[in-house]
């Protein structure tokens, strides 16, 4: 393994935790009604995210899948949570696109209610992606 691919497993996950922290600090702005920094954290976030894909296809395509080290319960939960994340991750880039694009659209009504799906979806996959590297690089 290179220098390069052992350390864009904790790169993707310190920009995922990066992402969750912006998703969330984007909520607490716009509840606070304040727009210009909603659109700060949540242009941030979607920036993220896509350094975080860039990252994680490199990582990939130098060093494949990894499997996880573990046994019984363990790897069960590990599992769990993989598939959850995974299969949402999937979702997250349209939901996220769509949701930006109302936004820059201005179709503010449209956009609060995707965003009622896509923002918890978004926040727990970026949340789950730390968690995955933490359970298969550190347990």
């Amino acid at each position: 393994m290179t220098q390069a691919s052992a350390i864009l497993p904790l790169l993707n996950a310190c920009l995922n935790g990066i992402a969750g922290l912006s998703l969330v600090a984007g909520l607490i702005a716009i509840k606070r009604k304040k727009v210009p920094l909603h659109r700060f954290w949540m242009t941030t976030a979607f920036a993220v995210s896509i350094l975080f894909l860039i990252s994680y296809l490199i990582r990939f395509s130098l060093t494949g899948v990894h499997r996880f080290p573990g046994e019984g319960i363990l790897k069960k939960i590990y599992l769990t949570i993989l598939i959850s994340h995974t299969s949402l991750a999937a979702v997250t880039p349209v939901l996220a696109l769509r949701t930006l694009y109302l936004a820059l659209k201005q179709r503010f009504p449209e956009h609060k209610r995707i965003a009622r799906i896509t923002f918890p979806i978004w926040t727990y996959v970026s949340v789950t992606g730390v968690v995955v590297y933490l359970m298969l690089y550190h347990l």
